[in-house]
């Protein structure tokens, strides 16, 4: 009997676990490519990354589908998003800038809060990837 319960309670737990939903973007205008990431911000070209609501924009191999937009959001807490327009194929308007902690999809104007990854009226999310800080180094994944 008490073998029963055990494995009752094992599949149980086995079924409820899974990934991050937040960050499990499953989008069909957007391809999942691989991406892992370790971004030193002490250097010039990231040193944005030090201070809150300071977005950068990351155009480097292995960055994505069209560059991340990463942004520091609190202390320790960073978000991390493809630069892809998550509600338009892929196409020469598709990669979004940066305005202010918004990110602006060209091919619609939508702008996507760089906290969240959502706009208004959107469908679909920016594609999130995960995040983790550690001495200095912003490491960017999935």
């Amino acid at each position: 009997m008490k073998h029963f319960f055990f494995l009752i309670i094992s599949t149980f737990l086995f079924i409820s676990c899974n990934k991050d939903e937040n960050v499990n973007n499953n989008n069909p205008y957007l391809p999942n490519y691989p991406v892992n990431l370790q971004i030193n911000t002490s250097l010039p070209a990231y040193n944005d990354l030090n201070y809150v609501s300071n977005p950068v924009y990351i155009n480097i191999a292995g960055a994505g589908i069209r560059g991340i937009i990463a942004m520091k959001t609190g202390e320790g807490l960073y978000t991390a998003f493809d630069a892809a327009c998550p509600n338009q194929s892929l196409s020469d308007c598709s990669t979004m800038t940066i305005n202010g902690i918004n990110a602006v999809c060209p091919c619609d104007d939508k702008q996507y809060s760089l906290f969240t990854g959502l706009a208004a009226g959107a469908q679909y999310p920016m594609k999130q990837y995960r995040v983790s800080f550690n001495g200095g180094i912003l490491n960017i994944y999935n």
